[in-house]
């Protein structure tokens, strides 16, 4: 395994305010170290910005629908920026999301700024034209700066950008190299991050330099369409700003000076426009102007009033320091003991976490489909990435904001018939699993159940919209809901028949992902005590066992023998290479979206999806041989490299060793996936960020933790710190988890003294050694782990110790 390779970006701003959640005083405490109180300066924004990591590193709050950002014109420019020296800065723009694939989302409403052009008519304004190199610092990196809540970078040309938000809307900071005499700021309407604008408005006043205006653009992931409008106004810093000296619309690289409206304009021939003010320098020394950018998805005039409520006064210091306590309120959430541990490992811990509320985006009152009174929450890119992880996460600190976002979901599954699953901008886009927002209202429920009236969620909305994901197919499943006709009628999707609706692929990935689904669907029937319901549900989620062929192996490996396989309507199996997917696959294939792939996997070869059944791991153990042959399988699979750290079915799959009763494989196992994939460099990412789901990932593997979604279990391994703590301030109560014995992490993530021997809660012995129930998190308790060096411990001797699983009746 390789090593760690750390690169620090962010020093501390201790100056900055900051605001800690606490728990009441009436209980005891429990935290015996001295709080952060400035965690947002752990926190690396830059990590994961080249080599496909695709993160946002920009201004935002948490959950924000505005993201101001650097574009630049690198391949890899999914949130606008990367990371890469070489790339050109090309804008500044107001919309993005972080870690995502498909095309280039959002990256809407661009302002750009001009040191010095020979006159305004020759200004280089198309988005080729304009571009420029960033300062480099001494060792070879872009001069750009981050921290949450603010970003900053110096152009080549000796111009200084600094960025900010609040919700709906961004503040720019523009500060002009002295002696600029004609400062200029353009405003760019049609330049998304696909090029993809039509129908384009733009009004500009010459004598206040507001724009607005909007456009149509193509959603990233999927083949809808959304409409987007900004409002756009400047004001000196430190001085009275004036009326423009020019001003005027553009096309290309064509400022036609005194145009106010492109309606002046022959823009049908040019598909790039926008405004152009030239403005009066400051008396005496360095011109510095303030542009304020509202952002609606209804109309500019609403994205003037956003900017208008948000940021009325233009004072970009309490706009960024406002920003960054609500960073450390969220962030203060989980204390860790930095006794021992290097400072990166910190960093990498808060910049997880951190990366955990850039998406869902909190878009409430910019929905143009239909008026509601609930919260709208977008950005759902895609709910198969993250609900394995990035919710649960949510569950232990921030219920409040859960609560709002599966509210969201219910009033999108009212309107639209089902709850979302991949979505971005009020756009559907392709489903990747299934109906992947069951396992998150279910997570919810099982966690919140007694709270969720309080919080706005109604259990009848809720399990009504699960309800329509279980039994109603919707026209087309590739962009919502389930192919659920075929799933009720044979407790599969066969290879060789079709319902009307899209394309029958990923049969095998549907297939398991529709069994986990129908889990969650049974936790809230039990919850509810649809004791009928609970009984159907659990039944269907057992369905992963149809498509299990137990005669396939893999070549070469014949020990290695039972496969997740496509099967024809009339029970017969068809083949798919076990290798297939993986980087083994003599095809070398991709599992990607594709209508002519009928392999039936998606993303995840054969071996991944087989290893696949977080709520019944207990029957695959007895599938594959029994536990030696459970953990020589798991061993074959990380040995010879077909665990993918970017796939998140693989997630689980370094903590499944806790079923087999050897969960110190499991500690040893995910602290090397830590070690040889993630880091704080700009390549700290073995791939997409994924919206905060590799993020989450690996923030409950540095807490020694993993979820199982719509349960109340969490796996239990040892943290990566003496001690973390978790303030959940729904209940008022701080869980803490302390490792006795603990010596520091080995660097390699292989051996030490980090394996728990015991746990106990409250001072008591607890029944597991493998996991923890929800009811230690919300009553707030003091979990103590004794650390041994012993591979070997085990989950203890009682009958609850090992995780539970449906054919062990834990779920019943």
């Amino acid at each position: 395994m390789g090593t760690m390779k750390w690169i620090l970006f962010l020093a501390p701003l201790a100056s900055l305010p900051t605001v800690i959640a606490q728990s009441s005083s009436a209980q005891p405490p429990k935290n015996t170290i001295t709080p952060i109180t400035d965690p947002a300066s752990f926190v690396v924004p830059f990590i994961g910005t080249i080599n496909g990591g695709h993160v946002f590193p920009g201004a935002t709050l948490p959950h924000g629908m505005v993201k101001a950002g650097l574009d630049t014109d690198a391949p890899g420019n999914h949130a606008g920026y990367d990371g890469d020296p070489k790339s050109n800065a090309t804008g500044f723009s107001q919309l993005h999301d972080s870690g995502t694939g498909g095309a280039v989302p959002l990256s809407n409403f661009k302002l750009w700024p001009f040191a010095e052009c020979s006159s305004f008519d020759k200004c280089p304004t198309s988005l080729s034209s304009r571009k420029i190199s960033r300062k480099l610092l001494p060792n070879g990196l872009p001069d750009d700066f981050a921290s949450p809540g603010y970003f900053s970078t110096n152009l080549s040309n000796s111009i200084r950008v600094e960025l900010t938000a609040t919700r709906r809307t961004a503040l720019h900071r523009y500060t002009f190299p002295a002696g600029t005499t004609h400062p200029r700021i353009a405003v760019d309407i049609t330049n998304d991050g696909q090029r993809s604008s039509t129908n384009p408005v733009m009004t500009l006043d010459p004598d206040t330099a507001k724009v607005m205006g909007g456009a149509s653009f193509a959603g990233s992931f999927g083949p809808g369409r959304y409409s987007a409008f900004t409002c756009v106004t400047f004001k000196g810093d430190g001085f009275d700003l004036g009326k423009p000296t020019e001003y005027g619309a553009w096309l290309a690289d064509f400022p036609i000076q005194g145009t106010t409206n492109i309606l002046q304009l022959y823009y049908g021939f040019i598909d790039e426009l926008g405004a152009l003010f030239t403005f009066s320098p400051a008396p005496g020394g360095k011109t510095t102007i303030l542009a304020r950018v509202g952002v609606s998805l209804i109309s500019s005039e609403q994205a003037c009033a956003n900017a208008e409520e948000e940021i009325p006064d233009f004072d970009f210091e309490r706009v960024h320091t406002e920003a960054r306590a609500q960073w450390n309120d969220l962030l203060g959430r989980a204390q860790i003991d930095t006794t021992g541990v290097p400072k990166e490992t910190v960093q990498l811990f808060y910049s997880s976490l951190y990366r955990t509320h850039i998406s869902p985006a909190d878009y409430t009152g910019e929905n143009p489909k239909w008026n509601s009174t609930e919260p709208y929450y977008d950005s759902f890119y895609c709910n198969w990435d993250t609900y394995r992880t990035l919710y649960p996460l949510m569950s232990l600190h921030d219920p409040a904001v859960f609560a709002r976002i599966v509210r969201a979901m219910i009033d999108i599954q009212k309107h639209e018939g089902w709850l979302p699953e991949c979505r971005g901008a009020t756009v559907m886009h392709f489903i990747q699993g299934g109906s992947n927002g069951d396992p998150i209202v279910g997570e919810f429920f099982v966690k919140f159940r007694e709270q969720a009236a309080a919080l706005g969620v109604s259990a009848d909305d809720l399990y009504n919209a699960l309800l329509a994901d279980a039994e109603n197919e919707p026209p087309n499943w590739n962009l919502q809901g389930r192919q659920a006709g075929l799933w009720k009628q044979l407790g599969y999707i066969p290879d060789d028949m079709f319902s009307p609706g899209g394309a029958n692929t990923k049969q095998v990935s549907r297939t398991v992902e529709h069994a986990f689904n129908d889990f969650a669907v049974a936790q809230v029937a039990k919850a509810l005590g649809k004791t009928d319901d609970q009984k159907k549900y659990l039944g269907r989620a057992g369905n992963f066992f149809n498509v299990w062929n137990p005669d396939v192996s893999v070549p070469g490996s014949p020990e290695i023998k039972g496969m997740m396989q496509l099967r024809f309507a009339n029970g017969t199996f068809n083949f798919t290479d076990p290798r297939h997917c993986s980087i083994h696959d003599p095809a070398q294939a991709t599992c990607f979206l594709n209508a002519a792939n009928r392999d039936g996997f998606y993303e995840g070869s054969p071996i991944i999806y087989s290893q696949y059944v977080p709520q019944d791991t207990a029957k695959l153990i007895e599938l594959q041989g029994g536990n030696e042959s459970f953990i020589h399988r798991l061993d074959f699979i990380f040995e010879q490299e077909y665990f993918e750290a970017t796939d998140e079915p693989s997630q689980q799959m370094p903590f499944m060793y806790h079923y087999a009763n050897r969960p110190g494989l499991s500690t040893q196992r995910s602290r090397q996936v830590i070690a040889e994939f993630f880091n704080t460099s700009t390549n700290g990412l073995p791939g997409n960020d994924d919206s905060g789901a590799m993020a989450s990932y690996a923030a409950f593997y540095l807490a020694g933790l993993y979820p199982l979604p719509a349960t109340e279990q969490y796996l239990l391994s040892s943290p990566f710190f003496r001690q973390i703590s978790f303030f959940n301030p729904l209940f008022n109560t701080t869980t803490v988890i302390k490792s006795n014995n603990f010596v520091g992490n080995p660097e390699n993530g292989t051996g030490g003294q980090v394996f728990v021997k015991s746990v106990t809660v409250n001072g008591k012995p607890y029944k597991s050694n493998c996991y923890l129930d929800w009811d230690v998190f919300k009553s707030g308790s003091v979990v103590e782990l004794t650390l041994t060096d012993d591979i070997t411990v085990t989950c203890g001797n009682g009958p609850n110790a090992l995780p539970p699983s449906i054919s062990t009746g834990g779920y019943d």
